[in-house]
């Protein structure tokens, strides 16, 4: 079964990321993801670029789903004023 603590490994292994944050139950899963890598990218880009990393976990059903945000650094900063 995979954990939260796995998903953000992953994340993190594959940008370089100023913040992650996973919850789940072992099936389903919400992650907050600050990273510069999502500059000039669309919300749906940036989903894309993190599906891919865990895209074996999907197909082999291990991971049912994740719900994403994706914030640059700046946006971020704007949400915390």
């Amino acid at each position: 079964m995979i954990e939260c603590e796995d998903i953000k490994k992953m994340i993190s292994g594959a940008f370089s990321c100023e913040e992650v944050a996973v919850e789940g139950d072992g099936r389903h899963f919400e992650a907050v993801v600050v990273s510069s890598a999502f500059e000039g990218k669309s919300r749906v880009a940036r989903q894309q670029m993190l599906n891919a990393v865990l895209k074996p976990h999907f197909d082999s059903g291990e991971l049912h789903a994740l719900s994403m945000k994706t914030l640059t650094p700046s946006e971020l900063k704007a949400l915390r004023g």
